[in-house]
């Protein structure tokens, strides 16, 4: 800082040298002689203080770091991964197809964490992380447990078309249709099987679906590394037409890495257009010979819901039979029917 000083008060002397100098020689010099006193100080006065401030100025911009000139800086430059897969919208839809035609029956071994959020308010509430296993066999049949410390905490399953949710430390059983919507305090009391079983594996494509494919880009900070990275992907959006004309309302959009052209998030959409879901897939694994994301993130924007599964295990195609779709109920549960 005190060089800074140095160096700054030589300048300034060096200026005002070289200032007087300028009076000294400039014509105005025996024009202002035939002035009065006041003018010629006014005169001189105005002159010093443009002078002072082209002086100052500079000598300010040392001093504090900053400068009057335009300054060139480096941007980070997104890094693109190491490989770039290429695939036509045809090769995605047929890819997704054949998973989805090949799939008859899943077993899954997880943790789940639930969290439910108060935006306005400030607030989220994180319940305990359950020890949960995932049984679901085509078209619809589903049920989900949930353990805490070997304690059973729920059990629900679902035909497709109606559900049962089994509270064995509360001996309470709610049961209704998948479509209805009740509005109890409790927010995961409002959730339905049908979110879950759409979540746990991207469907195929239907006979009257259309869709379309956009080539893209997203672009993610490494915080530690400070880089920054792109992430080239495609984005397969799936739609119906909504009975009105030639009008189509999205269903699904699924995006793609294009690192290994696996679907790592799917925006599920209610008959309206609405964003309905949101699903991340993250860091697939091999899962007894198939490939399965080893993490799954479901947020329901509409409830502030997110609920995060970590798998430690997955099976496919292995017989279930209807049995295992009964959930347990406690002896002396009361039973709510939702109308």
């Amino acid at each position: 800082m005190k060089a800074k000083f140095r160096l700054a008060g030589a300048s300034m002397m060096l200026q005002i040298r070289r200032m007087n100098t300028v009076i000294a020689s400039h014509p105005f010099r025996d024009k202002a002689r035939e002035l009065d006193g006041a003018q010629r100080f006014h005169l001189a006065r105005g002159f010093y203080l443009i002078a002072g401030a082209l002086v100052l100025a500079p000598m300010l911009g040392l001093l504090t770091g900053c400068s009057l000139f335009p300054q060139i800086r480096p941007l980070p430059v997104p890094k693109p991964p190491a490989i770039t897969r290429d695939a036509t919208p045809e090769e995605l839809v047929d890819a997704l197809n054949k998973r989805w035609t090949g799939l008859e029956t899943l077993t899954a071994t997880v943790d789940i964490q639930a969290s439910v959020f108060k935006t306005k308010e400030g607030l989220a509430k994180d319940y305990p992380t359950l020890r949960g296993h995932i049984l679901m066999r085509k078209p619809a049949m589903l049920r989900v447990l949930g353990r805490y410390l070997g304690v059973m905490a729920f059990d629900m399953a679902s035909n497709g078309e109606e559900f049962t949710l089994s509270i064995p430390t509360q001996k309470r059983v709610i049961k209704g249709l998948n479509k209805h919507k009740s509005h109890s305090v409790n927010a995961l009391e409002n959730l339905r099987p049908d979110f879950f079983l759409d979540s746990l594996l991207v469907r195929g494509l239907g006979a009257d679906d259309e869709y379309m494919v956009v080539d893209d880009s997203d672009t993610i900070e490494d915080k530690a590394r400070k880089h920054l990275y792109a992430i080239p992907e495609y984005r397969l959006t799936i739609m119906q037409h909504s009975g009105e004309g030639p009008k189509l309302l999205p269903l699904r959009v699924v995006l793609f890495h294009r690192e290994d052209l696996m679907p790592y998030e799917q925006d599920i959409y209610d008959r309206e257009g609405v964003l309905e879901t949101q699903v991340f897939y993250a860091g697939y694994q091999d899962f007894d010979g198939s490939r399965y994301p080893s993490s799954i993130i479901i947020k329901r924007p509409v409830e502030e819901i997110q609920i995060v599964m970590e798998v430690e295990a997955v099976k496919e195609n292995q017989t279930l039979t209807d049995d295992q779709f009964v959930p347990q109920t406690a002896e002396g549960s009361t039973i709510q029917e939702l109308k």
